[in-house]
C-alpha cells in the first residue's frame, strides 16, 4: 500500500530540526508555547530573569515553559522540586572548575542531568534559555569563543536541583544543545554551538547530516554488519559524500538530471523496484523524504511523511515483527503487534562506541510505532508481549542490537574524521551519542535488527522514561546503570581535555622505557612538559619544551637541591602551572621544589613518611582513632634495618617468618621472605653487599640508601588499590588482584582488574588505603597502595605515593577510561580531577609477566619483542615493554607484562594461558596455571 499522507502529527524530529526555525511538535503560528499543560503544583515565583540579558515576552515565555516542564518531569520522577538560590549569586573559579551544560529540553534530557548530578555535584547545568548564555571571544584562539555560564538549574545527588546565578560567569567544559528548542531557539542554540574553545557535544552541521536518513541509511549499509530497509532514492545535485548507483544491496540511488521531465525514469524505477526481490514482504508504504539535499527515498518504516517540494517520491517499509515474517518454527505472536527497538550508543574512550541501553515500544502492527504513541518497555519485556518468551533467542536478539547500534556510531564517527572543522561546526564538535531506531525482520530462520533511522534526543528520552518507571521494582536489564552514564563519563573525559590543554607542567625524573607513555600522552592532551633529569642524554629531552640537565641521585641533598632548582626555573622564566613526579626517587624533591615554588603537593613530611617504609608502618600503628576504624587496624609489625644489631634486635621483635626488603626499594627488588634468624641474618649481609648505591641498581631508590626492614609476613591475597585524592576526598579508586609469587622472592608474575572480590571485600580494601594515605597525610595525588587480604581484613604492604606502575595506568584507561596521568597532572595544578564518581568497567584484563631469567630464550624467538608488539597491533594481547634490554641480573624486575582481555575473567584467563604456552612462557619453572589460579 502507497500513502501520500501522513498518518499522524510528526513527532519524530532528531535533535537537530531541517528547518533550525521550524514550530516545535505543538504547531501553531504564535510562537507562543501551549499553556496549561503541565499539571502539579510548584512555585511560580522564581527568578528566570537575567538582568544582564532581558528577554521579550515570547522568549520569557518558552522559559517559564521549560521550567514547568522540568519541574514537572521532576515530580512524575518523585524528585524533589528545584530550589531558587539566584538571590545570592554563586562564586567559583572560572576556566579552573568542570561545568558540563545543557542547553535544551528538560524532557529529553533529564536522563543526562540527573546522572551529571551524581558523577559531578553540582557542575551539571541546565539552560532553559539561551539568554543565559554568552559567547566571548577566546585569547590567542582567532575565529573561536568562549561560552559563559550566567544562570542555570544545577544538578545534585538524589536528583536535588536549584535554580542559581554565577557570579563571575562559569566557563563551560562542555557544551551540549538540543536544537529543536521551538521558534526561533534552534536557531540561537546552533549559533551558540558553533566554533566554541570547549568541546561540544552536538552541532547543527552535524544535525543535518544525521537527520539525512539516505546519507545514513547508505553509510549504515556500507558497513556489513547493519541491516537497512530496501531503499530507492532519487537525487538531484546530492552531496558529494552521497555514492550514486547500487551503493550497497538493497539500496538505489538514482541520480536525475532535472526537476522537471523525470517522470517515466522515476515511474520504470519505482516499478522495478517494488517488485524486485530486495523490497520483500511490504505491510505499508508511505510518501518520505530524506532531509534535504534533493533525495526521496523508498524502503522507510516509520517515515516522515515528508514530501519533496515539487513532487512526492514513494517509500515501502521494512518488515515489521509480525508472525507472517518469524522463522517458521517460531512461536506465534499476538495479533497485529509490532516492535520498535530504541538503542542509546555512546562514544567512549578511544573513539569507541558502547551500547549503554535498550528500550522498546509496542504498537499495533497496522501503523508505526513512534517514540512518543507507545509505553517504554525493556527489550525482554516487549518480545516477551510479542509471544517471543525463549532466553536464547532473546539474548541473540540483544547481542545482534548491540553490534548494529555499535556499528552504526562507529560509521558515523568515521564520517566525521573525514570533515574539516568547519563541516562539522567547529574544532571541538563531535557526536557523543546516538540513537538508532531499529524493527525486526526475519532473515535467514533469524531475527535481524533494521535500522531505520539515526537521532539522538528521542531514544535518550524514551531510556529516560523507562528509568522514570520509579514506582516498579527494578529486576532484570531494567536495573542495569543509567543509559547517560557513558555519555556523562565522556562528558568529564574531554572536560578533563578542555581544562588541561596548554597547562605548563615542570616533570621531575623522566624514569625508563615503561613511562614512555608519559611524552605521547602529554602531546595527545595538549600539555607543555618541562622536564629535570639527572641523564643528560635521556630520549625524552627532545620530546618536552625546556630541559634542565640537573644530578638528582644524591637525596640527602634534596631540599638543598630544590632550592637550586628553583633557582633555575626562576632565571628559565617558566611560568609553571604545576610541577610532578611519578619516579619513586623524585617524589620527595619534587614536594620540596613544589613548596619553593608556590605550587600544590603534598607536604614534603607525608611524602617522606610514605617513602620511608618502616617509618609509613610504625606511624600507622600508632594511629588508633578516632575516627574509627582506625588506620592502625591496617598497619604490620616491622623492625628497620641499618647494621647486625638492628637484626639481632628484630628478630626478637618481629613474628616470623618475615619479609626482609629495602627501605627505599622498588619492584620487589631484594625482597624476601625469611623463616629464622640465620637467613635474616644471610640476606642483610648479602644486600649490603650486592646492592650499595645507584650504580649497583639503577632506578630502584639506592640513591636513598640501602637500609632494610623487616616486617612480620601476613598470608591472604595481595591486591593493589589505585586511589585519586583531591583535598582530601576520594575521587576514584581501582583495585587488582596479583596473583601468588615465586617464594622465598616477591616479584610480581600476574594480575587481574577489574578484582574478583566480593563488593564488600572489594569496598574494605579501598577504605584501607584510602584511610592509609589520610593516615600519612596524602591528601592530593594519585597513589598507588599495595596491601593483603587476610581472614582479619585488609593489611597494608606499603604504599607507592605516585601513579602506579606497571601496566596498571594503561589497564585502567583501557577498562575504565579514566587516566591516572591526566588525573595527576590536574591535581598538580590544583584543579579537581573530572572524574566519573562510580566508573564502570567494559571487560576484564588478565596478565603475566615475563622475566628474563626465565624466559630468555621465548623472549629471544617465540615471543619476541617484535612478535609481541604485532600481536598486540592486532588486538590478541596488550603488551606493556618494562625493561628495554634482555639482560639477565641477579637482582631482576619483569621485562614485560603480556595481557589477554575478555567478558569476564575466566575467557579472559584461558586466552591468556593458551597464549602464553603457545608463545613457550608457561613452563614446568614458570607454571602460568598456578600464578592465574587466584582469579577462577
Amino acid at each position: 500500500m502507497l500513502s501520500l499522507d501522513p498518518s499522524g502529527p510528526e513527532w519524530d524530529c532528531p535533535l537537530g530540526s531541517k528547518d533550525l526555525e521550524e514550530e516545535g511538535p505543538w504547531g501553531g503560528d504564535s510562537g507562543l508555547p501551549p499553556t496549561g499543560c503541565f499539571p502539579g503544583s510548584w512555585r511560580q515565583d522564581v527568578g528566570l530573569d537575567y538582568k544582564g540579558s532581558p528577554e521579550g515576552a515570547e522568549a520569557r515565555a518558552w522559559t517559564v515553559y521549560y521550567y514547568s516542564l522540568l519541574q514537572s518531569c521532576l515530580q512524575q520522577a518523585g524528585l524533589p522540586e528545584t530550589q531558587d538560590r539566584s538571590q545570592v549569586p554563586c562564586t567559583g573559579c572560572p576556566g579552573a572548575e568542570v561545568t558540563l551544560c545543557v542547553l535544551g529540553s528538560p524532557s529529553t534530557f533529564l536522563p543526562v542531568l540527573l546522572e551529571g548530578g551524581v558523577q559531578s555535584p553540582g557542575n551539571m547545568l541546565l539552560c532553559l534559555s539561551p539568554a543565559w548564555l554568552m559567547k566571548v571571544p577566546a585569547p590567542g584562539q582567532p575565529g573561536e569563543a568562549a561560552l559563559l555560564v550566567s544562570k542555570a538549574v544545577s544538578f545534585h545527588p538524589g536528583g536535588l536541583t536549584f535554580l542559581d546565578d554565577f557570579v563571575p560567569p562559569r566557563r563551560a567544559t562542555y557544551f551540549l544543545a538540543g536544537l529543536g528548542l521551538g521558534p526561533g531557539r534552534g536557531r540561537e542554540a546552533a549559533e551558540l554551538a558553533r566554533d566554541l574553545t570547549c568541546p561540544t557535544g552536538a552541532s547543527a552541521e552535524l544535525a543535518r547530516l544525521l537527520e539525512d536518513r539516505l546519507l545514513t541509511r547508505q553509510l549504515l549499509a556500507q558497513q556489513g554488519c547493519v541491516a537497512v530497509p530496501a531503499t530507492l532514492a532519487f537525487t538531484y545535485k546530492p552531496l558529494g559524500l552521497l555514492l550514486g548507483g547500487d551503493a550497497s544491496p538493497g539500496l538505489r540511488l538514482v541520480e536525475l538530471s532535472g526537476k522537471e521531465g523525470q517522470e517515466m525514469l522515476v515511474k520504470e524505477e519505482v516499478e522495478t523496484f517494488l517488485h524486485s526481490e530486495a523490497l520483500g514482504d511490504v505491510l505499508q508504504g508511505r510518501a518520505g523524504y530524506s532531509g534535504g539535499h534533493g533525495a526521496g527515498t523508498a524502503g522507510e518504516a516509520g517515515g516522515g511523511g515528508e514530501c519533496l517540494s515539487g513532487g512526492c517520491v514513494p517509500t515501502c517499509p521494512a518488515a515489521l515483527l509480525r508472525p507472517s515474517c518469524l522463522p517458521p518454527d517460531g512461536p506465534a505472536l499476538g495479533p497485529g503487534l509490532a516492535v520498535r527497538i530504541c538503542a542509546v550508543v555512546c562514544r567512549t574512550q578511544g573513539d569507541r562506541p558502547l551500547l549503554s541501553k535498550v528500550v522498546c515500544g509496542v504498537g499495533r502492527g497496522d501503523r508505526p510505532v513512534r517514540h512518543h504513541n507507545s509505553l517504554p518497555r525493556t527489550l525482554e519485556g516487549a518480545l516477551a508481549q510479542c509471544g517471543l518468551g525463549d532466553a536464547a533467542q532473546v539474548a541473540a536478539v540483544r547481542q545482534r542490537v548491540k553490534a548494529a547500534a555499535e556499528a552504526a556510531l562507529g560509521a558515523v564517527l568515521a564520517l566525521e574524521a573525514g570533515l574539516s572543522a568547519e563541516q562539522r561546526g567547529g574544532r571541538r564538535a563531535h557526536t557523543d551519542f546516538l540513537g538508532v531506531d531499529f524493527a525486526l525482520t526475519a532473515a535467514g530462520g533469524a531475527l535481524t535488527p533494521v535500522a531505520l533511522e539515526l537521532n539522538s534526543g528521542l531514544c535518550l528520552e524514551a531510556c529516560g522514561a523507562l528509568e522514570g518507571l520509579w514506582a516498579a521494582p527494578r529486576l532484570g536489564p531494567a536495573a542495569d546503570d543509567a543509559a547517560a552514564a557513558p555519555l556523562v563519563e565522556t562528558m568529564l573525559r574531554r572536560s578533563a581535555r578542555c581544562l588541561m590543554e596548554g597547562k605548563h607542567l615542570l616533570v621531575v625524573g623522566a624514569g625508563g622505557v615503561s613511562k614512555k607513555f608519559v611524552w605521547e600522552a602529554a602531546r595527545d592532551y595538549g600539555l607543555q612538559l618541562h622536564l629535570v633529569e639527572s641523564d643528560p642524554n635521556h630520549f625524552a629531552s627532545q620530546l618536552v619544551q625546556t630541559f634542565i640537565h640537573f644530578d638528582m641521585t644524591e637525596h640527602q641533598r634534596d631540599e638543598e637541591n630544590a632550592r637550586l632548582l628553583a633557582e633555575l626555573v626562576r632565571a628559565r622564566g617558566l611560568k609553571l602551572d604545576g610541577c610532578f613526579s611519578y619516579w619513586d626517587d623524585c617524589l620527595v624533591l619534587t614536594a620540596l621544589l613544589c613548596q619553593e615554588l608556590g605550587l600544590p603537593c603534598c607536604p614534603p613530611a607525608a611524602m617522606r613518611l610514605a617513602k620511608h617504609k618502616s617509618r609509613t608502618q610504625l606511624h600507622l600503628l600508632c594511629h588508633h582513632g578516632p575516627p574509627w576504624p582506625a588506620p592502625s587496624l591496617h598497619a604490620v609489625p616491622c623492625c628497620p634495618l641499618e647494621s647486625e644489631a638492628d637484626v639481632e634486635r628484630a628478630v626478637h621483635q618481629v613474628p616470623l617468618p618475615g619479609v626482609m626488603k629495602l627501605e627505599f626499594g622498588a619492584g620487589a627488588v631484594g625482597t624476601r621472605l625469611v623463616k629464622d634468624a640465620p637467613q635474616c641474618y644471610e640476606h642483610f649481609s648479602q644486600i649490603t653487599r650486592d646492592l650499595q648505591g645507584e650504580a649497583d641498581h639503577p632506578g630502584i631508590g639506592l640513591g636513598w640508601g640501602n637500609a632494610m626492614l623487616l616486617m612480620e609476613f601476613v598470608e591472604g591475597t595481595e591486591h593493589d588499590v589505585d586511589l585519586v585524592l583531591f583535598g582530601g576526598r576520594l575521587l576514584a579508586a581501582f583495585v587488582s588482584d596479583n596473583g601468588p609469587t615465586r617464594l622465598p622472592g616477591f616479584t610480581e608474575t600476574a594480575a587481574c582488574m577489574p578484582t574478583g572480590l566480593a563488593p564488600e571485600q572489594e569496598v574494605q580494601m579501598v577504605q584501607a588505603a584510602f584511610r592509609c594515605c589520610l593516615g600519612c597525610g596524602l591528601l592530593d595525588g594519585v597513589f598507588n597502595v599495595e596491601l593483603k587480604l587476610t581472614g582479619a581484613g585488609p593489611r597494608l604492604i606499603e604504599i607507592n605515593p605516585r601513579m602506579g606502575g606497571f601496566y596498571l595506568r594503561d589497564w585502567i584507561l583501557e577498562l575504565y577510561g579514566v587516566d591516572l596521568l591526566l588525573a595527576a597532572a590536574m591535581v598538580a595544578c590544583g584543579l579537581r580531577p573530572a572524574l566519573p564518581t562510580h566508573p564502570r568497567a567494559r571487560g576484564h584484563l588478565v596478565g603475566v609477566m615475563c622475566l628474563v631469567s626465565q624466559h630468555l630464550q621465548a623472549l629471544s624467538s617465540t615471543a619476541s619483542r617484535e612478535a609481541l608488539q604485532a600481536l598486540h597491533d592486532r588486538g590478541v594481547l596488550r603488551l606493556n615493554l618494562l625493561e628495554e634490554a634482555l639482560v639477565p641480573g641477579k637482582y631482576e624486575e619483569p621485562y614485560c607484562s603480556v595481557a589477554c582481555a575478555g567478558p569476564s575473567p575466566t575467557e579472559a584467563r584461558l586466552r591468556l594461558l593458551g597464549l602464553c604456552q603457545g608463545l613457550g612462557i608457561d613452563g614446568p619453572n614458570y607454571p602460568v596455571a598456578h600464578f592465574l589460579s587466584h582469579f577462577k
